[in-house]
């Protein structure tokens, strides 16, 4: 049973940090993209920030880029999204999502993950 479990989220004051994590189980996801995905209500899943296990490669959303670092611990098999310098827009929910890699993938794009953690919550507080 392939799993991805999110923890860490909460209720922080503006300019506060939160660690996110994810655990992985069922399977090795050493060909996936590892990305984090955020939904605030009334608003569409927004892509958030990716890494590659294999090639250690990132990506960050613009909204997040200077302020939120992704990396994972392969011995872990868990991914993690710290958070700093949150701001009242960061509020949403936080999911964590799988995808393999292949030619011409978007990792911006939600379609692209076929595993989908249950989301955790983060509210940032001004």
């Amino acid at each position: 049973q392939v799993q991805l479990v999110e923890s860490g989220g909460g209720l922080v004051q503006a300019g506060g940090s939160l660690r996110l994590s994810c655990a992985t189980s069922g399977r090795t996801f050493s060909n996936y993209l590892m990305a984090w995905f955020r939904q605030a209500p009334g608003k569409e899943r927004e892509f958030v920030a990716a890494i590659n296990w294999s090639g250690g490669s990132v990506y960050y959303a613009d909204s997040v880029k200077g302020r939120f670092t992704i990396s994972r611990d392969n011995a872990k098999n868990t991914v993690y999204l710290q958070m700093n310098s949150l701001e009242p827009e960061d509020t949403a929910v936080y999911y964590c999502a799988a995808g393999l890699v292949y030619r011409g993938f978007d990792y911006s794009r939600a379609p692209f993950y076929k595993y989908w953690g249950q989301g955790t919550q983060v509210t940032v507080s001004s």
